[in-house]
């Protein structure tokens, strides 16, 4: 009898062919309602992923966009409009060291009614719902992802 195939980690792969022209402005681009969302990766121990790739998207907007040293990414999305619950992106983590991506949701903090009552949210553990919305930052909206430990991000198995 022979032994199953270990398992293997891809990458990190993601530096060829990176970045596309605009991949970080999503359908965004300069409009009006255009929001810069910045954020870091960060490991277990806290500290930054400088080769990750994060890609958000919902309805027709898409953004990637790769961490640079300092585990940072950035990219301008419009808050999309959503008929029941609360707006939100879908977010996808490509990092060393994952067999596979992670998916987990970035919500808006200016939402807290919608937050309250959106029936995805409401099945994350209150203390630990804080992972999932981004926080108010001057201009821009601060959402980090922590791979692992304190604070780690809620991710779904899809």
């Amino acid at each position: 009898m022979t032994a199953p195939t270990p398992s293997q980690t891809v990458g990190p792969f993601f530096g060829f062919a990176l970045p596309f022209a605009n991949d970080a402005k999503a359908s965004a681009g300069e409009s009006p309602d255009a929001i810069r969302v910045e954020g870091q990766v960060l490991d277990g121990t806290g500290d930054p992923v400088g080769d990750a790739l994060i890609e958000a998207s919902q309805g027709d907007q898409f953004a990637r966009c790769r961490t640079d040293g300092e585990g940072a990414f950035h990219f301008t999305v419009r808050k999309p409009v959503v008929s029941n619950g609360a707006p939100y992106l879908n977010i996808t983590v490509f990092a060393r060291g994952l067999l596979r991506h992670l998916h987990t949701r970035m919500y808006f903090p200016d939402e807290d009614g919608a937050n309250r009552v959106d029936r995805v949210l409401a099945l994350v553990d209150e203390s630990r719902r804080h992972t999932l919305i981004a926080r108010r930052d001057g201009a821009i909206l601060r959402f980090d992802v922590r791979l692992q430990g304190e604070g780690e991000t809620v991710f779904f198995a899809l």
